[in-house]
C-alpha cells in the first residue's frame, strides 16, 4: 500500500494543475447537481417494527386518507385575564384555512380561563412544513390573545448562524499557526478540510433528493469531516516538513509523505468509516443514514489528503516548509512531550493506575443513564416552543404535553375503563370509534411529563396489561420511548462489533496481540468516562449552566451509539499515529524501551495539535441551542480530550513500557496469516 500511495503522491506533484482543476470542476458540478436535485431533511425519529409504528400503520390501513405520520402542531393562547372565546374561535377558523392543515381542534380552556390551546394536524410530514405554513399560522392566531405561543410543527424554524463551526475553525487555525510557526502552513490543512467538507455537504444535499435524511446527518458529517480533514492533512504536512528539514528534496518528500503518513491516514480513515457504516446494524434508518452520510464525508477527506494535499504542497514549495519542525534529526529531545513521556516511563505503574482510577470514577454516573428524545420542554426557555410547553403545563398539567394515543380493537369502552384505573393516568378522552372498522382511538393523558420515568412506566404498564382485544400505544411520547429502547437494545451488540473490529484491524496493523488489547482497554475506559461526563452534565445538571444547557433530563437516545462509533474511529487515529512510530523505531533496531520513548517524541507534538484541533471543532458545536447538537459536541470534545491525553499519551506509553518487547509478540500461527501492511511505510522510508 505504501508504494501505491507514494506513486499517487508523485502523480499529484507532477500533475498538480490537473489535480487542482479536477477538484474545482468536481465541486462546481456537484454544486449544480445538489441545487437541481436536493430534497428536504427531516427531524423525525422512528423505527420500523416497534409497537408505536405498527399502531400508526394500523390507523393508516383503517383510514387510508389519514396521515398518521403527518406533522402536528400546537397553538397556545394566554392572558392575565380571561381569554376572549370569540377571538379564539375566529383564530381557529383561520387556522383551518392554512395550506396543508388537515384539522384544528376546538380550543381547550384551563379552569381559570386564562390559558387555552388548540392542536393542528397537517396532511404533510414534519420535514415538509415550511415557512409558508408557519407564517400563515402565526398570522391567523396573532390577534386572538395577548400572548400566543407555538409548539411542534406550528413553530417557525429558526436557523442559527454557524457560530460554532466558525469558532472551531478559528481555534484550529491558531493551533496550527502555533504548531508550525507559519500562517501559510497552518492554512493548508484548513483549506483542504473545508474543500473536503464542502464536497461532502453537497453530496449529502444531492442524496437528500433520492432518499430521506435527517438534518442531524448534515451536522454530524460536517463536524467529523472538518475535524478529520484537518488532522489527516496535518499528519502528511508534518511528515513532509520533517523530511525536508532533514535534507530531502521537496518533490520526493511529498511523495514519500503520502506513502508513509498517507498509509496511516488511509487506515485511520477506514476505521472511522467502518465504525460509522456499522450503524446500519442497529436497524434504525435515521441512525444508519447519519452513519453513511458521515462515512462518505470522511472518505472524501481521506481522498483529499492523498491527492489535493500533495498538489497544494507542490504549489507551495519551500514556503510551506519554513517555521517549526518536529521529529527527525532536528527534533528537540527536551520538548514538553519528551519530558512527559520520561515521567510516565519512569513510573509506569503509578501513571497507569492514576488514569484507570480517575476515569473509573468519572464513569460512575453512567450507571444511572436514562435515554430519551428531545421535545419542546428541552428547548431554550426563550423559544416559543418552550413558552408553549410551559404554559400548557401551568394551565393543564405537564402530562398534556405528552399525551398517549391508544389504538384498540374489541370492546373499546371496557379498554377505556381499564386505562382509567392505571397509575399515573390523569385523564381519558371519550372513545373515538373509526366508522366501519373494529378499531377505536383513545387519548390518555399522563400525570407526568413526556420525558419522565413515570410516563415510561405507564407506557410499559399499558402494554403489559391484558385487555379485551388488541391494544397498541402510539403518539410522539410512545414513539420516543420505543426509539430509545431500540437504541438501548442495540448498544451492547454494536459495542461488541466495534471491539471485535478493533481487535482485527489493530492486529493486522501492528502484527501484535497485546498492542490491540491495550488499545481496546483504553477505548473502553474512554467510552465509560465519556458516558459518565455526559450523564453528569446533561442528565444530572452538574455544571449545565456553564455550557447553556437549559433543561436537564434523559440523554438523547442516539448519543451512546454515536459516542461508541465516532470515538472509536478517532481513538484509533491517535493509536495508529502514535504507536506506529514506536513500531517503526523498534523495527529499525531500537530496544523496546527506546522505541516507546523515541516514537512518542516523534509523534507527540503532532498528535497533541491534532487532538486540540478536534476538541476545538467539536466544542464549537456546544454553542447552538439544539439539545441534540449540543450534547453530541460536548460528548465528542470530552471523549477526544480523555482519549488523546489520558489514554493514548499516558496510559498507552505506560503499558508499552511495562510490556517491553512482549508488546510486539505475535503467535507463530498468526504470523503466517496476518499480512504485513508496513503501516508507516518504514521499508519505503529506508529505501
Amino acid at each position: 500500500m505504501a508504494r501505491l500511495l507514494q506513486r499517487l503522491g508523485a502523480f499529484a506533484v507532477r500533475r498538480r494543475r490537473l489535480v487542482l482543476t479536477s477538484w474545482l470542476l468536481g465541486l462546481v458540478a456537484l454544486a449544480g447537481l445538489a441545487v437541481a436535485f436536493k430534497g428536504t431533511f427531516s427531524d423525525e425519529f422512528k423505527v420500523p417494527g416497534t409497537e408505536s409504528q405498527r399502531a400508526i400503520e394500523l390507523i393508516e390501513q383503517a383510514v387510508p386518507q389519514a396521515n398518521a405520520d403527518g406533522a402536528t402542531g400546537r397553538v397556545v393562547f394566554a392572558s392575565d385575564a380571561k381569554l376572549d372565546g370569540a377571538a379564539m374561535g375566529a383564530a381557529v377558523k383561520q387556522l383551518a384555512t392554512v395550506p396543508d392543515v388537515a384539522s384544528v381542534t376546538p380550543p381547550v380552556v384551563s379552569p381559570d380561563g386564562k390559558i387555552a390551546y388548540t392542536d393542528l394536524q397537517f396532511t404533510i410530514a414534519q420535514a415538509d412544513v415550511s415557512a409558508t405554513q408557519t407564517d400563515a399560522i402565526e398570522k391567523a392566531a396573532a390577534d386572538a390573545a395577548p400572548q400566543v405561543e407555538f409548539g411542534g410543527s406550528a413553530a417557525a424554524l429558526e436557523s442559527e448562524p454557524p457560530i460554532g463551526e466558525v469558532l472551531g475553525v478559528v481555534v484550529a487555525m491558531m493551533v496550527l499557526a502555533i504548531t508550525f510557526g507559519s500562517l501559510l502552513a497552518a492554512g493548508l490543512p484548513l483549506l483542504t478540510a473545508l474543500i473536503g467538507v464542502g464536497a461532502g455537504m453537497l453530496g449529502i444535499q444531492l442524496a437528500s433528493g433520492i432518499t430521506g435524511l435527517t438534518s442531524t446527518s448534515l451536522t454530524l458529517a460536517a463536524m467529523l469531516g472538518l475535524a478529520v480533514g484537518i488532522d489527516y492533512a496535518l499528519f502528511i504536512l508534518s511528515r513532509h516538513r520533517t523530511q525536508v528539514a532533514d535534507g530531502m528534496d521537496t518533490a520526493k518528500s511529498i511523495a514519500l509523505s503520502v506513502g508513509t503518513a498517507g498509509s496511516a491516514v488511509v487506515f485511520a480513515g477506514a476505521t472511522v468509516m467502518i465504525a460509522l457504516v456499522a450503524l446500519v446494524m442497529t436497524g434504525t434508518p435515521f441512525l444508519a443514514q447519519m452513519g453513511i452520510a458521515a462515512a462518505g464525508t470522511i472518505a472524501i477527506a481521506v481522498f483529499a489528503s492523498l491527492t489535493l494535499v500533495p498538489a497544494l504542497l507542490a504549489f507551495g514549495g519551500a514556503r510551506l516548509t519554513r517555521g517549526k519542525t518536529f521529529g527527525g534529526h532536528n527534533a528537540d529531545k527536551t520538548t514538553l512531550g519528551a519530558r512527559w513521556v520520561a515521567i510516565v516511563m519512569r513510573r509506569p505503574v503509578i501513571a497507569a493506575g492514576l488514569v484507570v482510577v480517575a476515569l473509573g470514577a468519572l464513569a460512575i454516573p453512567a450507571l444511572n443513564v436514562r435515554l430519551g428524545l428531545p421535545n419542546d420542554g428541552s428547548s431554550n426557555p426563550e423559544t416559543t416552543q418552550r413558552q408553549a410547553y410551559d404554559l400548557v403545563s401551568k394551565g393543564f398539567g405537564v402530562g398534556v404535553n405528552g399525551q398517549l394515543t391508544v389504538v384498540a380493537r374489541g370492546d373499546a369502552e371496557a379498554t377505556a375503563k381499564t386505562l382509567a384505573t392505571l397509575p399515573d393516568v390523569a385523564a381519558i378522552s371519550p372513545v373515538q370509534a373509526i366508522p366501519g372498522q373494529n378499531l377505536a382511538l383513545i387519548s390518555v393523558t399522563p400525570s407526568s411529563g413526556p420525558s419522565s420515568e413515570a410516563t415510561e412506566n405507564l407506557v410499559k404498564t399499558i402494554r403489559d396489561t391484558r385487555f379485551d382485544g388488541e391494544v397498541l400505544v402510539t403518539g410522539q411520547t410512545a414513539t420516543n420511548i420505543d426509539v430509545s429502547q431500540k437504541m438501548a437494545d442495540s448498544l451492547i451488540p454494536y459495542l461488541a462489533v466495534v471491539v471485535g473490529l478493533a481487535l482485527i484491524l489493530l492486529t493486522v496493523a501492528f502484527r501484535s496481540i497485546l498492542v490491540p488489547l491495550t488499545a481496546i482497554g483504553g477505548f473502553l475506559l474512554t467510552i465509560a468516562a465519556s458516558f459518565g461526563a455526559v450523564v453528569l452534565v446533561f442528565q444530572e445538571g452538574f455544571g449545565a449552566d456553564l455550557i447553556g444547557v437549559s433543561q436537564s433530563g434523559p440523554l438523547v437516545s442516539l448519543l451512546p451509539i454515536l459516542i461508541i462509533g465516532v470515538i472509536f474511529g478517532l481513538a484509533m487515529d491517535y493509536q495508529v499515529f502514535l504507536v506506529s512510530r514506536m513500531h517503526e523505531e523498534y523495527a529499525h533496531g531500537a530496544t523496546a524501551h527506546d522505541a516507546v520513548r523515541d516514537g512518542f517524541r516523534h509523534s507527540a507534538r503532532v498528535v497533541t495539535a491534532a487532538a486540540l484541533i478536534m476538541i476545538s471543532v467539536f466544542a464549537g458545536f456546544i454553542l447552538p441551542d439544539d439539545p441534540i447538537i449540543k450534547s453530541i459536541g460536548f460528548a465528542f470534545a470530552v471523549g477526544i480530550a480523555i482519549d488523546a491525553f489520558l489514554i493514548r499519551m499516558t496510559l498507552i506509553p505506560a503499558l508499552m513500557t511495562l510490556l517491553g518487547a512482549r508488546a510486539w509478540w505475535l503467535p507463530r500461527p498468526l504470523q503466517r496469516v496476518v499480512p504485513n501492511l508496513d503501516l508507516e511505510g518504514a521499508a519505503l522510508a529506508r529505501t
